[in-house]
């Protein structure tokens, strides 16, 4: 498997948070969705994991860096590899360096990129992981055909049931993790690719005893491109937790070395 990096030659300036964000066929969002995190008022840093978008994403994101040579990087990987192994290839990325706090979201505007600053500032208060939550109160779904609203609340509830993680929206994929929350865990055993590694990641982190908090946003359906979003996410989803559930009275999430 070939995994390429793109990064600006100098040293980077080390801010308080990385941003994640995983890209297949973006180019509709990612040059604006660069500048939106960019002009926030916080320090934010971001890496672009794109799985080799064939519309050109890395090629923009290539011209933005002359922009910014020291905030915005770029991990180009061979084909489409899952969201999961671009977000555990982005933490491995960051804890090589000196972040202190690692953010992930969509590329799509699905989630309002000003609510990083409210995700950071959760974590900054106490919280280990901070997660954008949909189903607490205040949280709302925009866009979306009521269906869908309820298919996805309802697998919310469904994995709270199984695992009994103390969090409302278990699929949620924005979300703010101290650097101590990665350091801890042993991200091999993270078995999910798709959108079912959102749930073990918050599972391991409550496993590990980590304290995680509920930021209430508004999600809003993407715009411009295509959704990801597919039958097969949900089947993995709800059987693949029954098996996380039962491996983990057996193992532990936690790093050993």
């Amino acid at each position: 498997m070939h995994t390429r990096f793109v990064h600006a030659l100098s040293p980077p300036v080390l801010s308080p948070n990385l941003v994640i964000i995983p890209t297949y066929n973006e180019r509709e969002n990612i040059p604006r969705m660069i500048e939106t995190v960019f002009a926030l008022p916080r320090d934010f840093h971001l890496l672009i994991v794109d799985d080799g978008s064939p519309d050109g994403t890395a090629d923009l994101v290539r011209e933005a860096q002359e922009r910014y040579p020291a905030r915005l990087h770029l991990m180009e990987r061979a084909g489409k590899q899952g969201l999961g192994t671009a977000y555990i290839a982005g933490f491995r990325w960051a804890l090589e360096r000196d972040y202190d706090t690692v953010s992930e979201m969509d590329a799509d505007f699905s989630h309002n990129p000003a609510d990083l600053v409210r995700l950071l500032e959760c974590v900054e208060a106490g919280a280990d992981v901070a997660v954008g939550s949909r189903y607490v109160k205040g949280g709302q779904v925009t866009n979306w055909p009521t269906n869908r609203v309820l298919l996805s609340k309802y697998a919310s509830v469904y994995v709270r049931l199984i695992t009994w993680i103390p969090v409302h929206d278990t699929t949620a994929g924005f979300v703010c993790y101290r650097r101590r929350v990665l350091e801890t865990m042993d991200l091999d055993k993270i078995g999910f690719v798709g959108y079912a590694f959102q749930i073990e990641m918050k599972f391991a982190a409550w496993k590990l005893g980590f304290k995680l908090a509920e930021v209430p946003i508004n999600f809003v359906d993407r715009i411009e491109g295509e959704s990801k979003m597919s039958s097969g996410i949900f089947k993995e989803a709800a059987l693949g937790v029954w098996s996380m559930r039962w491996q983990s009275l057996f193992r532990s999430y936690r790093r050993l070395d």
